[in-house]
């Protein structure tokens, strides 16, 4: 075959919606955050991507992997209202929400925000609470808003929650009811760092920059600019055999012979505007199998559960996800 001629070499890929600032937004955020947390590329995207999709997150790791520092710089990366819980067992849910005071003064009550008004809340160690407090964040995790003595206060965007848990130790811990963890967009498991990773995290400390100064990672996004490019990610061009092909793989969810309990169309929903936000953070105007297939695991794995005989097995849900993207017909 002839080659072709140098005038008609195919034209660089052009998208039909302006990314630049979008990108550029994300790459200065990677940079703020790479000052302090070395590595966790994956860990970061994912975290770029929950932000555009409108998501919350709930981070998963052992003591030491920097998830509950990585949450607080990400937090600083954006000129928005910042709040911390730690829960525990004895968190009341006014604790969380807030509560109304009396005032002697005017005869009336008062109500006082409690820390889930902010922007960005980040929950340390989530499973360390009872129900009673878990059912807290039900209403204002779906629907951003709260609902006190027959008064609701809305919640101002951007909101997200990001929440951390160790999957190791279980004492004084409680389950987190399914109905919570399906209101989280991923759940991302962080591993530990590979050896030259944490060479270079020995050589900071060493360095001198042990203290984590988190003064170092200044502010990239406002919250005029994050409702901005929420609005480009959702316009978004899907094709319809992709939205076919995110209903066949949740659909395969509810099928699979080693599966207890599927995920229900929220999962469906998830995977759709979280593969949006993903498109878009890589520069493209549509959306590919492949953003579908990189984010099926952090969008699916808490949302299924195992039969017990597979639990028994050793089977993780990330193995029965990479069978059903294996499994399922990829459009082209």
């Amino acid at each position: 075959m002839a080659a072709r001629p140098a005038d008609q070499a195919a034209a660089p890929f052009t998208p039909r919606a302006d990314f630049s600032v979008l990108t550029a937004s994300a790459e200065a955020i990677r940079r703020e955050l790479g000052k302090v947390i070395v590595g966790q590329h994956e860990l970061v995207e994912l975290l770029l991507t929950a932000i555009l999709a409108d998501g919350h997150v709930l981070l998963e790791g052992v003591p030491g992997v920097a998830k509950t520092l990585t949450a607080k710089l990400l937090a600083r990366t954006l000129n928005v209202p910042f709040s911390r819980l730690q829960f525990t067992p004895d968190l009341m849910p006014s604790d969380v929400l807030g509560t109304s005071i009396f005032r002697p003064n005017k005869g009336d009550f008062e109500f006082r925000p409690g820390p889930i008004f902010a922007s960005v809340v980040l929950i340390d160690e989530i499973n360390r609470a009872p129900a009673k407090t878990q059912s807290a964040l039900f209403e204002v995790m779906e629907e951003r808003h709260i609902t006190q003595d027959g008064t609701t206060y809305a919640m101002q965007e951007p909101f997200l929650v990001l929440a951390t848990q160790n999957p190791i130790e279980q004492e004084g811990t409680y389950r987190l009811p399914e109905a919570q963890l399906d209101r989280f967009l991923f759940k991302i498991h962080i591993g530990y760092p590979t050896t030259e990773e944490e060479v270079a995290i020995l050589q900071g400390h060493h360095a001198g920059f042990g203290g984590t100064p988190l003064e170092v990672v200044q502010p990239v996004l406002t919250a005029a600019q994050i409702a901005g490019l929420r609005q480009l990610v959702r316009r978004q061009h899907v094709e319809p055999k992709l939205l076919e092909y995110i209903a066949k793989l949740v659909g395969q969810t509810r099928a699979h012979k080693s599966l207890y309990l599927g995920a229900s169309p929220r999962a469906s929903l998830a995977l759709l505007n979280g593969a949006k936000a993903l498109a878009a953070l890589r520069g493209r105007d549509f959306v590919t199998p492949e953003d579908v297939q990189y984010l099926a695991p952090a969008v699916l794995r808490h949302r299924i559960l195992l039969t017990p005989e597979r639990e028994m097995e050793g089977t993780t849900t990330d193995d029965v996800v990479k069978q059903i993207i294996q499994a399922v017909e990829v459009p082209r």
